[in-house]
């Protein structure tokens, strides 16, 4: 992989988010049914965010650049998720006052030596986009893996798992905010940290992630 690139056979294999989609939920719409027209899903379960993006569905060859990033420390890889990311964001980047990243508990930062929600964030904000702000939301106890759970096992696994840092609250209060994350599964830690957000004071919240994974890859992932 060069900086940033892919070559065109695997860039074809992506399979990327344009519109038509559900501007809550920003899954695909089979044909465009109109502005404004939300999911099924968006309707029977809102997930507290204003609007979501994904820039290509989960699938093998998506999977394979987020575990260069994730777990083989390939910085390309991440600056290629963060320019599509940033492509498929730009309305939200176009109005957001700050990016904040999905945020690892301290144990699992050590482990793992780097946050890729936090180098995704950074990449997105730029140095003349929007502030950049990891410290804003904050894992304040530490959850098992999400892999294998249950969507309702998920929610309750981070259940309160983030905080707004009482310092921090002052400045969100009336704010956009961009939330960043690698991959959104069930959506269940997006939503988690959406809430921590809204208690905070956030006025608008967008989430932002590389991929989106399906109802068929839903429980079978390690992402």
């Amino acid at each position: 992989m060069q900086p940033a690139s892919l070559c065109v056979g695997c860039w074809s294999k992506l399979r990327f988010l344009d519109f038509p989609v559900c501007d809550v939920m920003g899954t695909p719409f089979a044909y465009d049914q109109g502005e404004g027209i939300l999911s099924a899903e968006a309707l029977a379960d809102p997930p507290g965010w204003d609007r979501s993006r994904a820039a290509v569905l989960f699938d093998d060859h998506s999977k394979e650049i987020v575990h260069q990033l994730k777990y083989r420390d390939r910085a390309e890889a991440g600056l290629f998720m963060a320019r599509l990311m940033a492509r498929a964001g730009r309305e939200f980047l176009q109005e957001a006052d700050f990016v904040v990243p999905v945020p690892l508990h301290r144990g699992r930062l050590w482990r793992r030596r780097f946050n890729q929600a936090a180098l995704l964030a950074q990449r997105i904000a730029g140095p003349d986009r929007v502030i950049y702000r990891p410290e804003f939301l904050v894992r304040s106890r530490a959850t098992v893996q999400q892999v294998g759970l249950s969507a309702k096992e998920r929610r309750r696994n981070v259940k309160g798992a983030f905080s707004v840092p009482f310092e921090a609250k002052a400045v969100l209060a009336g704010k956009c905010i961009v939330l960043v994350d690698d991959v959104r599964t069930t959506g269940s830690t997006l939503r988690a940290c959406t809430a921590a957000l809204r208690e905070a004071g956030a006025a608008r919240i967008h989430v932002l992630t590389f991929a989106l994974v399906n109802d068929v890859h839903r429980f079978h992932i390690e992402a």
